[in-house]
């Protein structure tokens, strides 16, 4: 057994105090004489998400077991985007994904573990956890805690939180009770797993899978399901075998693996958050990966699937047309699918497909590339005088109406003030809600803007308005939402010019973000600019708005 890295903590004579604590675990010294594999499970009792982790990392035990490991469990915190949203606790949401890779990596390193086995599932655990694979480079992979269900709503429809984020608005406007409302919240989320749609939990899941630091069916098997469970022991198992082989991250992160990852990112319509967290996981694999990749391959790449929040289907109907698997298959018809990737099977893309037997099983819910919902991915890069740097938009979730559209710009900054003007019915068609100083640094945190986007949906103006902002959006966001504008407000970019009145014209097809003032008056402002203090009261974020990056490398920490 390749037991090398553990050995220089447990072997030897002057290692008999070490060995004393092992002992004080409970630990036999046969199963000190076995490799040591770290189990992180961030499992909670906050997180729909993770309230059922601690039953997969059993699984992932028995599998490591089997396989004639030691495992040895150990936490990761994870936020609820949802429960976190639109108040101070989105503040702290992606910075979390820097801290759990950060508490990995001081777990990992200090206790010398041979392999370790990752148990995340909703949104920045996922990345987090993905990032300090990376740094550490150990045998590892991936099993995440699965898809949610869509609630049962009345009438017989189908539904899930951005159902309830949306219906907020028809509240407002009169169109729905709040009784009615309610019914709905209750209905809406069943249990556990990660929202029920094409979230950020969920493309990250998909995309781990994608990348190959995962098992087949990591990102669609539901999370009630018992094949989740024999997923986690499988997991278990491999994670020896990959050991055995001396199989590591870097040896399956590859740019190969990137363009993979993306052009399934592209076929999925995922969410924009993925523009976000890509970077920064193959940053960590010393891979450079710019927005321009994006944008690449979404122009090559089809999007072949519409699932909540940009269409009918849900998770589950991707599980059950073919998964992940399925939708690499179709894309590998165009040549875009580098098959000769490494994955965690100890096989090759190629051979997991073929050994799969991959294929659509629902065209409805995985359109053929033939039938594909438009001859472009998902994610579209924007850029022009607004966005020098770039901004990202989910366009396979934009109505045609505001595909290329000139709005008017109403300017807030912060999400609260733009909320209020959303709910009392002050914002009309054609306007362009501007919400900035919500960047990595000036927010600080970044958060996410699902909360506003909702309600514009709500209040029926999806087809009408667009929001503009320098934080992010929510997977589960739809419409004419342009985040991540690059320089943030912060940072003196051209979004802290933008002033009430001004035309900002918005070209999705031709990746076009322009602000309709001239140089001059632009250069006249910026003399004129005066940044808003803004008290940071939470050290953590004090710490973080120092260290961050921009958006458009991914927000990760700057080198110190």
């Amino acid at each position: 057994m390749n037991d090398e890295r553990s050995s220089k903590m447990k072997r030897g004579l002057e290692k008999a105090p070490h060995r004393s604590l092992l002992y004080a675990l409970g630990l036999t010294r046969e199963e000190m004489d076995r490799p040591l594999v770290g189990v992180v499970n961030a499992a909670n009792e906050v997180v729909p998400g993770h309230i059922h982790l601690h039953t997969l990392a059993a699984a992932v035990k028995a599998g490591v077991r089997m396989a004639g490991g030691t495992p040895l469990e150990f936490p990761a915190i994870a936020v609820c985007d949802g429960i976190a949203m639109n108040h101070e606790g989105m503040r702290f949401s992606l910075p979390s994904r820097e801290f759990i890779a950060d508490s990995i990596e001081i777990m990992a390193r200090a206790h010398a573990f041979d392999a370790l086995v990752f148990i995340p599932n909703c949104d920045k655990s996922v990345p987090g956890m993905l990032m300090a694979m990376m740094r550490l480079n150990l045998p590892s992979i991936l099993v995440s805690g699965g898809a949610m269900l869509p609630g049962h709503l009345d009438g017989g429809d189908k539904g899930d939180l951005i159902t309830v984020f949306e219906a907020v608005g028809r509240v407002r406007n009169g169109s729905m009770s709040e009784e009615a409302l309610e019914r709905l919240a209750e209905r809406a989320c069943p249990g556990c797993g990660s929202c029920a749609g094409m979230f950020t939990a969920n493309s990250m899941n998909c995309l781990a899978e994608t990348i190959g630091v995962a098992l087949p069916g990591n990102g669609t098997i539901p999370a009630v399901s018992a094949a989740r469970t024999r997923l986690a022991k499988q997991a278990g198992m491999q994670v020896m075998e990959l050991l055995r082989q001396n199989i590591r991250p870097l040896d399956i992160v590859t740019p190969k693996a990137v363009a993979n990852a993306v052009a399934v990112d592209m076929a999925l319509g995922c969410s924009s958050n993925t523009v976000l967290h890509l970077p920064a996981i193959f940053g960590e694999a010393g891979l450079d990966m710019g927005l321009d990749v994006f944008d690449e391959l979404s122009r090559t790449t089809p999007n072949l699937c519409k699932l909540s929040p940009a269409g009918k289907h849900f998770m589950v109907n991707l599980d059950n047309a073919g998964g992940i698997p399925a939708v690499m298959a179709e894309l590998d018809k165009l040549g875009l699918i580098h098959k000769d990737c490494l994955t965690v099977t100890g096989h090759s893309v190629g051979d997991n497909l073929a050994s799969l037997g991959a294929h659509i099983s629902n065209a409805d819910v995985i359109r053929p590339i033939g039938q594909a919902y438009s001859k472009q991915g998902g994610i579209a890069i924007l850029r022009g005088s607004l966005a020098p740097e770039g901004a990202v938009v989910k366009q396979s979730a934009v109505a045609p109406e505001m595909m290329c559209r000139d709005v008017r710009a109403r300017v807030f900054d912060c999400e609260e003030d733009a909320m209020r003007a959303i709910l009392d019915g002050n914002i009309q068609p054609g306007d362009g809600v501007v919400i900035r100083y919500e960047g990595p640094r000036g927010g600080p945190g970044m958060r996410e803007m699902l909360s506003p986007t909702a309600a514009i949906t709500g209040m029926g103006l999806g087809k009408d308005v667009a929001l503009l902002t320098d934080g992010r959006f929510s997977g589960g966001t739809n419409g004419a939402a342009i985040g991540h504008i690059s320089p943030e407000a912060a940072d003196g970019g051209v979004i802290a010019l933008v002033r009430e009145g001004d035309i900002i014209h918005i070209d999705i097809p031709n990746r076009k973000l322009e602000i309709m003032v001239d140089a001059a008056e632009l250069e006249r402002r910026r003399a004129e600019l005066i940044q808003p203090e803004k008290e940071i009261p939470w050290p953590v974020l004090r710490r973080y708005a120092r260290q961050v990056s921009s958006a458009a490398t991914g927000g990760r920490y700057k080198e110190i």
